[in-house]
């Protein structure tokens, strides 16, 4: 029994391929575009589980044949699509993004993509549209899929033939259940992690078994017309209604999977949605929609890590009009050709595909442990850049703050604790806040050599309310130490029109209650942020009139924050507290800048590096001691 060819299931990719695409552009009207990731994955499940059962009813079915057709199929396209990443990569990006597309590259030759961009996912991680390989997180979460599914599926249909619907069943209904509870709690880690996308896949599962065993009740044309057309109607509402911000994979995951579902089972090419999806122009973009699924990201990448405005009017279509032409391409001369059994012998297929896997892993690494080829360009400024050289030094040269009660409730990155001290014992002097607060400790620790000085940060303002500085406020709220608390943190990303006054009351109510504690409290102004990622600075990589980012008037700092300043201001004139204006180191009368005599001050957009901290760190002293 062979399948039968269904040119209604490359439609679907066709909408969904193009519905992904279309939401990388940046295409508004797209804005839940990213559904059609469930999509694939339910027409995945489908496929795959329709393939093993009817080999299984014929006795025919391999692990060995299995796992050829998928290298066939996944791999030959994919090798293209990296190389040529990686070659432009080198060519372009600077040396701590360079590394870390080196990190995505071990990633992908493991199967473990969808891991490590989980991992990633933080405050100082690089944004995502300029990840070329960030996609890859679907093909690895289906290779792994891969790897457990049809051996489990053997193991049912061998020995427990009669529960293997009951099974699949019970293992998507826990995975459905974890995704709907990680979307809210762990969003990260419900958007890439297998256990939460497993469930996916398990419908298309469930929909091959239905059609395989249960087919006689699918016979009444109005019945199927009603179900395609709802689940074409529950796909087209999510593309068009979801947003970034929709809980993802978990409740409204069932409107794009559920739909798919319908389509697949009650969609055939009798009914008009079956007509539809049938359409030539689509079926032909579904035959594509592989080859496009892996070039779109990278072409996209790295057209906006060039500086290219990819909302322009012109730009996007000429950059999906690339994508379709090498899309073509990859199908035509290395999908197809591949996928054949007499264009490479099957021993071959398995060790070119692991030998060619353990290459990019193996050159990965070495980028990796070089730093991103940091010789490749030529520095023309002195000043650390990205995050690990900024948060060893600290690692290396201070202590773990203490109480324990508050080093163990603290953030952490990359392994190195986010919470530390100059000395030994009760700090004379803490920096209050978020990232913005840490920056400031290098120098300061530094300049006030006499003093113990610690930096207690976590996400968010920090007041008494939010519970991620729960423990943090039970120390200084408590212990009865008469200590200096300085309280600085983004003010402009952590403000917005909508809780402007409901933060900054709080923070009034959290100065109080300090000052009620014994602390002397004063406020910081915070650091200027650009639109530009230091290394193009230290490196002088692009044109003049780019690196005029570099420095910024002084009103784009002042006039945004013109209001919440000017609350601060007035708040520590009624608490009689001091407010210090951190922010004139790094200005002149006209521009602020990242650079000063030579050195760079910024390890990215917001956040001050070594340099920068201790230039900003010596000031901080001086107005405290003044």
């Amino acid at each position: 029994m062979k399948l039968d060819y269904r040119p209604e299931i490359d439609g679907l990719r066709a909408f969904s391929v193009l519905s992904v695409i279309f939401y990388h552009a940046e295409f508004e009207l797209f804005g839940g575009g990213f559904v059609g990731v469930d999509v694939f994955f339910v027409i995945s499940g489908y496929l795959i589980t329709s393939i093993i059962f009817v080999e299984l009813k014929e006795g025919k079915f391999s692990l060995i044949n299995f796992y050829e057709r998928r290298i066939r199929r996944i791999f030959p396209a994919l090798f293209i699509v990296m190389l040529t990443c990686m070659l432009f990569a080198w060519l372009w990006f600077l040396p701590n993004d360079f590394k870390a597309y080196a990190q995505s590259q071990v990633a992908v030759s493991m199967f473990a993509s969808n891991i490590l961009f989980w991992l990633q996912t933080g405050y100082f991680d690089t944004a995502g549209e300029l990840k070329p390989l960030l996609h890859t997180w679907s093909l690895a979460v289906e290779e792994q899929f891969y790897l457990i599914y049809p051996v489990g599926l053997v193991v049912l249909f061998r020995y427990f033939r009669r529960w293997i619907l009951t099974s699949i069943f019970i293992v998507a209904f826990l995975s459905f259940f974890f995704a709907h509870w990680a979307s809210y709690k762990r969003p990260a880690l419900a958007f890439y992690f297998l256990p939460a996308r497993i469930w996916e896949l398990l419908v298309g599962a469930i929909m091959a078994i239905i059609l395989i065993y249960r087919r006689e009740w699918l016979s009444r044309l109005p019945l199927r017309e009603t179900c395609a057309s709802l689940g074409f109607l529950l796909i087209a509402y999510s593309v068009f209604v979801f947003e970034s911000s929709t809980p993802f994979p978990g409740f409204f995951a069932l409107l794009p999977t559920v739909g798919a579902a319908l389509i697949i089972v009650f969609g055939e090419r009798d009914t008009w949605i079956g007509r539809l999806l049938g359409f030539k122009a689509l079926v032909g973009i579904g035959l594509l929609s592989y080859s496009a699924y892996l070039w779109h990201h990278p072409i996209f990448a790295f057209a906006r890590y060039q500086g290219f405005q990819t909302r322009s009017q012109y730009i996007p279509y000429l950059l999906l009009a690339i994508t379709f032409g090498l899309a073509f391409l990859s199908w035509k001369y290395i999908e197809i050709p591949f996928r054949s059994r007499w264009s490479i012998a099957r021993e071959k297929v398995f060790s070119v595909s692991a030998t060619v896997s353990v290459i990019f892993l193996v050159i990965g690494l070495l980028i990796n442990a070089s730093g991103g080829l940091e010789s490749r360009f030529k520095a023309r400024l002195i000043g650390d850049v990205g995050q690990l050289e900024f948060h060893r030094y600290i690692d290396d040269k201070f202590f773990d703050c203490e109480p324990k009660s508050v080093a163990a409730k603290a953030l952490s990155w990359d392994g190195f604790l986010r919470c530390k001290q100059s000395k030994i014992g009760v700090p004379d002097v803490v920096l209050l806040g978020d990232s913005h607060a840490e920056h400031l400790f290098i120098g300061l620790a530094e300049a006030e050599p006499g003093l113990n000085v610690a930096f207690y940060i976590s996400s968010g303002a920090p007041i008494i309310e939010n519970v991620s500085f729960e423990a943090i406020f039970d120390e200084l709220l408590k212990n009865g130490e008469s200590q200096h608390v300085l309280v600085t943190f983004a003010y402009g990303r952590q403000i917005s029109f909508d809780n402007q006054k409901s933060i900054l009351e709080a923070l009034e109510l959290t100065v109080m209650r300090l000052i009620q504690s014994k602390k002397i409290v004063s406020l910081l102004s915070d650091v200027p942020s650009f639109q530009i990622n230091p290394e193009l600075c230290k490196f002088g990589y692009l044109k003049a009139t780019v690196l005029d980012l570099c420095d910024i008037s002084v009103n784009e700092v002042t006039e945004p924050n013109y209001e919440v300043v000017a609350e601060l201001k007035a708040l520590s004139r009624r608490q009689n507290i001091k407010y210090f204006e951190i922010d004139h180191v790094l200005c002149n009368q006209t521009t602020c800048g990242m650079i000063k005599d030579g050195q760079l001050l910024y390890r990215d957009d917001h956040h001050l590096n070594i340099l920068g901290s201790r230039l900003v760190g010596r000031y901080l002293s001086m107005l405290l001691n003044s």
